[in-house]
């Protein structure tokens, strides 16, 4: 039987809105499941609004892989009441994702998982990460994402043990994953494309020291010292009003090595 989708919970995705733009035409026109922004689930170029008693759900099941138990979820999710309310609770959620045509979900008498041919925003973005970082990138993925810095806000204002953890370590796994981007473009002296992805971790984390580091040899790499001494002087100011401490001296000595190692003027 097909389930019903009201048509109040479907709207054109446009493609270039963020994270959203870029992550739903990398999915092939097949079903995905958005927490960025969201969640919401977008099959094909439709995007299908999740109920909001069912948002948390959707999510909790997407940010554990594989089966989670029912009453783990139920007494996590429902945590007051008794059991039989939170099971009551579980079952009201899942009945309405149903309604809505979201039947992305699946779940016996013990435990729930998503659909194995549901795709996840975050597991795109997770497993380009892993692959950058470990150097096994391909040739167009040695960019930066059109998503850029959207992934690292995971959920915003949702304040539950279980999302600010996943939200952190995605967030700590793409920043990793940009400064690795920009070293490697600046080995194949793609300046201008490493200065731009170390630019990027910068403004979403202006006292991440290895940002400022990244960019730093970015434009020593071009050549750039001035810049790179902009950078350490600003980067500098900034460490010193915020936090009252200076930044590891392992940064100036860079880019004073740099200067060292500069050609002199002419006589």
């Amino acid at each position: 039987m097909t389930a019903y989708v009201s048509p109040r919970g479907l709207a054109p995705v446009r493609e270039g809105a963020g994270a959203l733009g870029a992550l739903v035409h990398d999915s092939n026109g097949g079903t995905q499941l958005c927490l960025l922004g969201g969640p919401f689930v977008v099959r094909g170029n439709r995007r299908l609004g999740v109920p909001e008693g069912s948002k948390r759900l959707l999510a909790f099941i997407a940010l554990h892989d594989g089966r989670v138990d029912r009453r783990l979820t139920a007494g996590t999710l429902w945590p007051l009441g008794d059991d039989d309310r939170a099971a009551g609770n579980l079952r009201s959620s899942l009945w309405r994702l149903k309604g809505a045509g979201i039947d992305v979900l699946r779940a016996d008498k013990c435990a729930l998982w998503l659909d194995p041919a549901i795709s996840v925003d975050i597991s795109t973005i997770d497993n380009w990460a892993q692959r950058v970082i470990e150097g096994h990138a391909s040739a167009d993925e040695l960019r930066l994402p059109r998503w850029g810095g959207d992934a690292l806000d995971l959920l915003p204002g949702w304040y539950d043990d279980w999302v600010i953890f996943e939200r952190e370590r995605l967030r700590q796994r793409v920043l990793h994953a940009f400064e690795a981007l920009s070293r490697q473009l600046v080995q194949t002296r793609r300046y201008a494309h490493a200065i731009e992805v170390a630019l990027e971790a910068v403004r979403v984390e202006p006292l991440r020291q290895s940002a400022h580091r990244t960019l730093v040899e970015a434009h020593l790499a071009e050549g750039n010292l001035v810049e790179a001494r902009r950078i350490h002087l600003e980067y500098w100011r900034l460490v010193r009003r915020e936090l009252g401490v200076d930044p590891d001296p392992n940064l100036a000595a860079l880019v004073g090595l740099a200067k060292a190692q500069a050609p002199s003027a002419g006589p």
